[in-house]
């Protein structure tokens, strides 16, 4: 490469006086004129520091310099700023040359000695070129990041008395990389430690498949999905997930990430299909945020109930590639929703239904059937001697007895209600007077089996039976139950010798 400078001239031979060549005008003209920050550097001093050491024997230059920063200081002293040109002083603020040389402890300081150790080593190794990333500082304090390209100049490879550095000013741009980094930094701390679960996913195959369909001229997608869950399971499969948050993890029971992804097939099963199958309409029909309550599983096979929000992100509306959905656990609020169902329709202590749904339950059967029905009254016998006798945790122990005996009798389609403080009934639709006789012995055999289970005090009931044929109203039947449950009950006390009205005074 052509040199800036004339080579240096002996002192056996003087210089003819003469007017420089135009090359060497261009070269001086191209040093001073260029964009970036220039300086011309004597490291021949430096070289004789290097040979002092390693005649000491020193062989690690970063451990040597490490281990006494003042050697740092040592090293830099021996180079010797020749020149500059005039972008490195607009850069640096000085106003020339002897400014800039008298404040250079100012500009190399701080977080440039780590840099400037490996551009040291460079040199100590032989390299003839070094630089990289580093920071200068500016005369009036100004941090600067710079990029540095350190040459030893041609013909100077022996003695290293001209080595050119090329400074590049790339502060800006460090500094919007530092703040795509907070940026950066800050948004995977939002998703990793969301108190939410966040799923990102892929559903571009989805897309795909859906578009497949719609080309193939199907306009009804809901009876294409009803007709077709395959397609669904088909959907379901191909969803990629891309990322997972801390908090899905331990919502879902999972180690890790890894293991989390590997089990896809627990958590998105059974329900969830149904589900998936409303998420995928309201795709078809466009709507790319979504919310609604669904079904997934942990890794142990828990039910988890969750609050989902699905939403397509910007950028992504044709693709579908890049979706983030959000995952509220609400198992809590849904156990605590059914447990409040579960109490307006049943009496807490005997778990059977109550009088309430008992009521509701009449008129629903009195409009659709299925006839005929029979009804069956029950008196639970004894209770108030139980309470008199043994306290109310007595007559409540008994209570839930007669529950459990009720429970055991009925199937799905029939009705054992708690209508009163010790009245029961049973609603048993599409069932004759045979069919009733059956349930009542069936009953009989329960209460023996439960008597001998728990011994005294022994558990029985007055009951009555009536069925209601189609056209005839249920609450004629009902009356009719009722009073031979009472008929019963009288019978019950006759022949254990007691009179349910005289009083204990009475009796004695």
């Amino acid at each position: 490469m052509p040199r800036l400078f004339p080579a240096p001239m002996t002192h056996a031979d003087p210089p003819s006086p003469r007017a420089p060549a135009d090359d060497e005008v261009l070269e001086a003209d191209m040093f001073e004129l260029a964009p970036v920050s220039l300086w011309l550097e004597d490291y021949s001093g430096l070289q004789a520091l290097f040979a002092a050491w390693r005649a000491e024997g020193v062989e690690d230059l970063r451990a040597h310099l490490r281990a006494d920063p003042a050697r740092i200081a040592e090293c830099s002293s021996r180079i010797r700023l020749l020149r500059v040109n005039r972008r490195t002083l607009e850069l640096f603020g000085a106003r020339d040359l002897a400014e800039l040389t008298a404040n250079l402890h100012r500009v190399f300081r701080d977080d440039m000695l780590a840099a400037h150790v490996e551009e040291l080593a460079a040199l100590w190794e032989g390299r003839t070129r070094f630089g990289g990333p580093t920071v200068n500082y500016t005369l009036d304090g100004r941090r600067l990041d710079i990029l540095l390209d350190a040459q030893v100049m041609p013909g100077h490879e022996a003695s290293w008395r001209r080595v050119l550095l090329a400074i590049e000013d790339v502060t800006e741009r460090s500094r919007t990389a530092r703040a795509l980094q907070r940026s950066e930094r800050y948004a995977f701390g939002l998703f990793e430690h969301s108190p939410v679960s966040l799923w990102v996913e892929d559903f571009s195959a989805v897309r795909r498949l859906v578009d497949e369909v719609r080309e193939a001229g199907v306009s009804d997608f809901r009876t294409f999905v009803n007709v077709h869950p395959e397609f669904v399971q088909r959907c379901m499969q191909e969803i990629r997930v891309v990322d997972v948050n801390q908090q899905t993890l331990r919502l879902f029971g999972a180690p890790d990430k890894a293991t989390l992804l590997r089990s896809l097939h627990v958590v998105f099963r059974d329900d969830m299909q149904q589900h998936f199958t409303e998420q995928l309409i309201d795709l078809w029909n466009g709507k790319i945020f979504q919310q609604r309550e669904a079904v997934n599983y942990a890794l142990s096979g828990d039910r988890v109930d969750v609050y989902l929000q699905f939403s397509v992100l910007p950028g992504h509306e044709q693709d579908w590639a890049l979706v983030l959905v959000s995952l509220t656990d609400i198992t809590a609020r849904k156990k605590a929703e059914a447990y409040l169902e579960f109490l307006g329709k049943h009496d807490s202590l005997t778990k059977l239904r109550n009088r309430s749904f008992f009521s509701d339950e009449i008129a629903r059967l009195e409009r659709r059937g299925p006839w005929p029905v029979t009804v069956v009254m029950l008196d639970l016998n004894g209770l108030k001697t139980i309470n008199d006798e043994a306290g109310h945790a007595g007559g409540d122990a008994l209570l839930r007895r007669a529950g459990e005996a009720l429970s055991k009798v009925i199937d799905r389609t029939a009705c054992a209600a708690r209508i009163g403080g010790d009245e029961f009934a049973l609603l048993l639709p599409a069932t004759d007077e045979r069919g009733g006789d059956g349930l009542v012995q069936r009953l009989r055999e329960v209460v023996e089996l439960n008597n001998q289970f728990y011994g005294q005090p022994l558990l029985s009931f007055s009951v009555g039976q009536a069925t209601c044929r189609e056209g005839e109203r249920l609450e004629a039947a009902l009356h009719r139950a009722d009073q031979a449950m009472y008929d019963s009950k009288r019978v019950f006390y006759e022949s254990a010798g007691l009179n349910r009205r005289r009083t204990d005074r009475e009796r004695g």
